[in-house]
């Protein structure tokens, strides 16, 4: 699907490849409904874009239901009818282990990065099926397919995401509605300040380059107008993706000793 003259709705717009998302949607001339919790990050994409009417801000917790639940109608009053989705927010944990998790830390992790995707695209896509052409992507992370130690339930999230993601894709391949899971590897964002997390060192532990927000956008948006099921972002979720396959264990293996490396 070309993007040209598209209505999209980006959730996590105020930041990160979120941001850069809706720069590059408008350049690419599209509508653009940018959803965030915080209006201070959605007013700087707002300042950034100079759009004018194409592009509208949505203040909204993605993990209230009810809240997301009211957005396709006041998109459409700002747009006209929705034709594709990114849901691109989520969120860290601190760097611990599973057994030191509070049970409070793990739900807001489970309800940001699983539960916000799955409110968004029920909200949305009853509506996406009724166009001539539409989109849903989700975006999860190179840790949906590769376990990260100190990641446990963010990595366990993501892959929710992408399995749930596949499998509407099998359900919709008869329709008019393309599906895309994006798992990008390391990003050059400000998720782990966003997320309320503290760390040290580099956030890539496969030692790879890490990828610009701009860049992970455009490979996004190109991986959506190509039509792809599964949109890799960076060298190293590329290179992990293949290694899971070809040597799960050894894979599994090269991240703990990478991560551990991180933690000193």
């Amino acid at each position: 699907m070309k993007l040209d003259g598209k209505v999209v709705v980006v959730t996590g717009g105020g930041s990160g490849i979120g941001q850069e998302l809706v720069l590059a949607l408008l350049a690419r001339g599209a509508r653009v409904a940018a959803v965030d919790l915080r209006m201070d990050g959605l007013k700087e994409t707002q300042t950034r874009a100079k759009a004018g009417d194409r592009l509208s801000l949505h203040e909204a917790n993605i993990a209230d239901r009810e809240a997301v639940m009211a957005l396709p109608d006041a998109i459409e009053t700002a747009h006209g009818a929705v034709d594709a989705l990114i849901n691109n927010a989520g969120i860290i944990q601190p760097f611990e282990d599973f057994n030191d998790l509070a049970f409070d830390v793990i739900d807001r992790v489970v309800d940001v990065n699983f539960g916000g995707p799955i409110n968004m695209t029920k909200a949305f896509l009853p509506r996406l099926m009724a166009r001539p052409e539409a989109h849903l992507v989700n975006v999860a992370s190179m840790g949906a397919f590769i376990p990260f130690p100190g990641q446990t339930m963010y990595s366990a999230t993501k892959a929710g995401v992408k399995l749930m993601t596949e499998g509407i894709y099998a359900e919709l391949m008869n329709s008019r509605v393309d599906v895309s899971v994006v798992m990008p590897g390391a990003v050059n964002t400000h998720i782990t300040e966003n997320s309320g997390v503290k760390m040290s060192g580099s956030a890539d532990a496969s030692g790879a380059r890490m990828t610009s927000a701009p860049d992970a956008a455009r490979i996004i948006l190109d991986g959506m107008e190509a039509g792809k099921l599964h949109i890799l972002v960076g060298s190293d979720s590329k290179m992990l993706f293949r290694l899971v396959r070809l040597a799960p264990t050894w894979a599994i293996g090269f991240i703990q000793k990478q991560m551990a490396k991180m933690a000193k």
